[in-house]
């Protein structure tokens, strides 16, 4: 039987790839640490969802704690891995910086390591759109040069991608990197856009936009996230060193102020 895990189950996309992995009758594992990043009610709430389906197990571990976490694996020795835990927030990495070597590379270490230990059929873990860093080339592809990421936010995920490539070439574990291009949705994070221009403009406040609002983003709804990672779980990559890199994304980039003009024009 397959146990899949994944970590940062309260997370945002954690939450909805476990509901549907669960209605299609999957026996489900969830980590979270339920730190709080944001407010940590939502978080709960979606746990609370989560928890009423029998299939679902939940283990409040932080990934930081090689310990705790080598035992859980080693008790439960999971087949896939879908690995979405990682500390987020680019203005949030200029401010606290540490939080992101502890979550992000030492964290994402024992992950590595605990899935060698048990020989995971499949690891796949989120990396970020923000590694292409000031690219003005679109569409952006996965062979493009990543090594100028613009935020040390991204630069802990491109770091990721490297220690991951390094493990799928040492140890054969099947890697699958997904880069995620700005996910939206129902019960997403309260400091997405999104949901910061429209308690703005309700409130009557300021909104600040950088370079005018002229930059782009690629908004991609997480149903679409979600039907392409329950995808991709099955198929792992094979060959000399099972690694591979896809960009998650609409492809469809649009300029933020058009975005904008949107949600006002829907706030009326």
């Amino acid at each position: 039987m397959d146990k899949i895990l994944i970590t940062g189950c309260a997370g945002f996309i954690g939450f909805h790839i476990s509901k549907t992995l669960l209605k299609q009758n999957k026996t489900i594992f969830g980590i979270d640490n339920l730190n709080n990043y944001y407010d940590i009610k939502l978080k709960k709430e979606r746990l609370k969802i989560l928890k009423k389906n029998k299939k679902f197990k939940f283990y409040k571990i932080d990934i930081f704690n090689k310990k705790i976490l080598f035992e859980n694996f080693k008790k439960e020795k999971y087949s896939h891995i879908i690995h979405l835990a990682a500390q987020a927030g680019v203005r949030y990495s200029i401010k606290f910086p540490e939080q992101y070597v502890r979550t992000n590379l030492v964290g994402f270490f024992n992950i590595l390591e605990a899935s060698k230990n048990i020989n995971v059929k499949h690891l796949i873990f989120s990396s970020s759109s923000s590694v292409y860093g000031q690219s003005k080339l679109f569409p952006l592809k996965e062979n493009f040069n990543t090594d100028q990421p613009a935020s040390f936010y991204a630069a802990t995920k491109k770091s990721n991608e490297v220690m991951g490539y390094s493990y799928s070439s040492l140890h054969r574990l099947p890697l699958t990197v997904l880069r995620l291009f700005t996910v939206y949705g129902p019960l997403g994070r309260p400091d997405m856009s999104l949901f910061d221009f429209v308690k703005r403009i309700i409130k009557n406040k300021k909104i600040f936009l950088y370079n005018k609002g002229n930059h782009q983003r690629d908004f991609t709804y997480i149903d679409d996230v979600v039907y392409a990672i329950q995808k991709i779980v099955k198929k792992a990559p094979r060959g000399k060193i099972p690694f591979r890199i896809l960009n998650l994304a609409s492809g469809k980039p649009i300029n933020l102020i058009y975005y904008l003009n949107i949600i006002e024009k829907n706030l009326k």
